[in-house]
């Protein structure tokens, strides 16, 4: 089953509301939010139209502000909590504390600079990426508290992001993989994400050649399954299976709902992953 569900807008009012998933699994933790934006309401004109969530993308820095904002009310989050990091597709993880809590927010000068995971185990912080195809990874460990969201396009998966971030939590926090539930978010699929033999070499490299994980397209050509990748990278490093959620969204398959860079050649917006637990 689809751990990132869609409701369906019943009303005009609903149609103009930010369009979220929520990552249903985890609602059973009490006071966790968890989930990925569509590019559904807002007020991003095109090619960014509606919901894009990213400063650096060209777009008015108003209706940036203002779709995120929409999307903190809807969540039930005060925008102050809003926290996000300058991502650079590379695998450094930083630790958010309350002297970090709403760093991102209003700007990117502002922002967490050059990183691509954040995590914390303090309350009332919602950490926020941005994505149009790359994969958005979730940690939770229940244990202690502690939460984690990574960026992993092609870059962050061959320099193993998961492992960077999961090995962080447990430094800064005890804590151990196999306590941990991790989630994949929509990204593009393994229908859609064709690389090249240098490509597909620097990201197999701790990954075994296996028909899971990439396809030959044609001469020279893989497709790569970044998702299936990143969720053995996540089992390699000690996350029991039966604790990871994958959904089945590829962003490039429906632009109606999602940005895509690849598909859209670039002239788009981003989604953005959330993930907060208040007290």
């Amino acid at each position: 089953m689809e751990p990132f569900a869609y409701r369906t807008a019943a009303s005009e009012s609903e149609r103009r509301a930010p369009g979220l998933l929520n990552m249903a699994p985890w609602s059973r933790f009490e006071g966790l939010t968890a989930g990925f934006s569509t590019r559904l309401g807002g007020g991003s004109l095109p090619p960014r139209d509606g919901l894009n969530t990213a400063l650096h993308v060209g777009d008015d820095e108003k209706a940036v502000i203002a779709n995120r904002r929409a999307i903190a009310e809807a969540l039930g989050w005060p925008f102050e909590a809003w926290t996000c990091a300058e991502q650079v597709h590379g695998s450094r993880v930083v630790r958010v504390t309350d002297e970090e809590r709403g760093m991102g927010g209003l700007s990117r000068e502002s922002a967490i600079q050059d990183a691509d995971a954040l995590i914390t185990d303090e309350p009332d912080i919602l950490l926020a990426m941005y994505f149009a195809d790359c994969v958005p990874l979730y940690f939770y460990d229940p244990e202690h508290g502690a939460l984690g969201l990574a960026h992993a396009g092609w870059k962050g998966t061959a320099a193993d992001v998961a492992k960077e971030t999961i090995r962080a939590m447990r430094d800064a926090f005890g804590t151990a993989p196999s306590d941990l539930y991790a989630s994949i978010g929509p990204a593009i699929g393994v229908c859609c994400f064709e690389v090249d033999d240098i490509v597909k070499n620097r990201v197999l490299v701790d990954v075994p050649e296996d028909a899971r994980f990439h396809v030959p397209s044609s001469e020279g050509k893989y497709r790569l399954n970044l998702k299936e990748i990143n969720k053995h990278l996540m089992i390699k490093a000690g996350i029991l299976p039966s604790r990871i959620e994958m959904s089945g969204w590829c962003t490039s398959c429906s632009t109606d709902l999602f940005f895509s860079h690849r598909k859209e050649r670039g002239q788009t917006g981003r989604m953005m992953s959330w993930l907060g637990k208040k007290k």
